[in-house]
């Protein structure tokens, strides 16, 4: 497996090129490994919505990156399925493990002067209770949930609200993801959509989206932020 960054189109790095100075992050399947528990709370959620049946999780995987309420309705599934499934991702949340390196890369990152945020499809205080049970929420400057934009990936709001609240560059901007949602968020919003291969996501689907890098592993990403140096 490749140990570096794969770049497509403009380089982020080397002669002539602009430094990153602030990064977007999806959360779950980006900093979270977090199927485990999104298999439990959903087949929970599923059987007293719905009743009998094979909960078709496989399905609803294929949609993450989305506001639970809008993958509903793109299943044809009952939105009263989210009360029961935020309920038991609650109730879960100590299970949610962080990839490996995780905490590494975001120390690394701030210490290096950049500015991060979360842009997540989950509820946004659910995330940053979350990420206050993993005790990483203060290395992030802002938290987003797709319930507090005007419309929810793939369209760029949540990205451009975490850019405004960061007073981020857009050239110095990158997004990293591991959804196609959140491919075309970041390019929507003009700044570069880094793909996250390290969870379970439709590799082949995401690669064709064709994102402006590829990184296998989060330590990757340091070798695109090289320390903040003042304007």
């Amino acid at each position: 497996m490749n140990s570096h960054p794969i770049r497509h189109g403009s380089p982020l790095s080397g002669a002539g090129a602009t430094p990153i100075t602030s990064v977007v992050f999806d959360l779950d399947g980006v900093l979270v490994n977090s199927f485990a528990v999104m298999r439990e709370a959903f087949t929970i959620a599923y059987a007293e919505a719905v009743g009998e049946g094979e909960p078709p999780f496989e399905e609803y995987n294929r949609h993450l990156g989305r506001y639970f309420p809008d993958i509903m309705r793109i299943m044809g599934l009952p939105l009263e399925m989210e009360t029961p499934f935020v309920r038991e991702s609650y109730r879960l949340a100590h299970l949610v493990e962080m990839f490996d390196g995780v905490p590494e890369l975001l120390a690394e990152l701030r210490h290096r002067g950049l500015r991060l945020a979360v842009a997540t499809g989950k509820a946004g205080p659910r995330a940053r209770s979350l990420l206050d049970t993993l005790g990483i929420h203060r290395y992030f400057d802002v938290v987003l949930g797709s319930d507090e934009v005007a419309r929810p990936k793939p369209a760029p709001d949540i990205v451009l609200k975490a850019m405004e609240s960061m007073s981020a560059d857009p050239d110095r901007t990158v997004m990293v993801g591991d959804a196609v949602t959140d491919l075309a968020s970041a390019r929507g919003a003009g700044i570069t959509a880094v793909a996250a291969m390290w969870g379970e996501t439709d590799r082949e689907t995401l690669l064709a989206a064709e994102p402006d890098v590829v990184l296998h592993k989060p330590a990757e990403l340091l070798s695109l932020c090289p320390v903040v140096t003042a304007p």
